[in-house]
């Protein structure tokens, strides 16, 4: 199955980590963790620094997948998605702000501060498309 359910999107709009691998990365492959939002054209998009390692290692081979689990403190539930990305600088700004409202409390001055921070940086928005969604839930 290559299209997200709505369940999976429930799952994916919670402030949770998702595990980035790439295809072209040192073996064994080695998941990031990342911020993540699952859009509703279906899929997934994240921003990374111009200079990470995985900017080259996409360009060079798109393939990635993408974990994302559960906490331990709930039942078991894990949704993956594999597929091809590609990589823009459009639309990052806007990507940046909806994830930190997502993930930090805007109103604590020490992550505005980190927000400021991230403003001031320059970013890519990383899509990817799914070719394959597999989940676990029980």
């Amino acid at each position: 199955m290559s299209t997200l359910t709505d369940q999976d999107r429930d799952f994916l709009h919670r402030p949770l980590h998702g595990f980035l691998t790439v295809a072209a990365g040192p073996v064994p492959p080695q998941p990031r963790p990342v911020w993540f939002e699952a859009t509703a054209g279906g899929t997934i998009e994240l921003f990374t620094d111009p200079d990470s390692a995985k900017v080259p290692r996409l360009r060079r081979d798109p393939r990635a997948s993408l974990i994302v689990a559960a906490p331990a403190t709930e039942r078991e539930r894990w949704v993956s998605i594999t597929g091809r990305t590609t990589i823009a600088s459009d639309g990052t700004a806007e990507l940046v702000e909806r994830l930190a409202a997502r993930y930090w409390d805007l109103t604590d001055p020490a992550r505005q501060d980190d927000l400021a921070g991230l403003r001031a940086g320059t970013w890519l928005r990383i899509v990817l498309h799914p070719d394959k969604i597999a989940r676990l839930e029980f």
